[in-house]
């Protein structure tokens, strides 16, 4: 089992309503104020959780630079009021952002009973081990 510090669980709790106001704001016909309240949990929680130089090194490496506008500038699209724009910008900047962690939460998925049956279809598997490496060259 994987010990916590107090502000690790805080901010374990904090990312968690993030995701979920998220996905309650796009249920709801893209909520502008539930999505500004979970981008602001999301990002406040992961500095939580992983410290807040780690959070700043990660998001702004030189590699990383087009993905964290991306992301940062679709949460504060959203914050201003365009919800479906920010959301489409944040999309597109955490698919840059954490694509290197897409080939192990796929293999994790396949370890999954019923949904590694699923990802290991003939027509699914090809495209997700398309995805898979295509994610690793970069």
């Amino acid at each position: 089992m994987i010990s916590l510090t107090d502000s690790q669980k805080i901010g374990m709790g904090l990312t968690g309503f993030g995701v979920f106001f998220l996905f309650f704001g796009m249920i709801l016909f893209f909520d502008k104020a539930l999505l500004a309240i979970g981008n602001i949990l999301f990002v406040v929680g992961l500095s939580f959780v992983i410290g807040l130089e780690r959070t700043f090194r990660f998001f702004f490496q030189k590699h990383k630079m087009k993905a964290t506008i991306f992301f940062l500038g679709g949460v504060l699209v959203v914050l201003i009021g365009w919800p479906i724009v920010g959301v489409v910008l944040e999309f597109y900047g955490f698919f840059l952002l954490f694509r290197g962690f897409f080939p192990v939460v796929v293999g994790f998925i396949r370890r999954i009973p019923v949904l590694g049956y699923l990802l290991n279809l003939p027509f699914i598997s090809g495209y997700v081990d398309n995805m898979s490496e295509s994610n690793n060259m970069v």
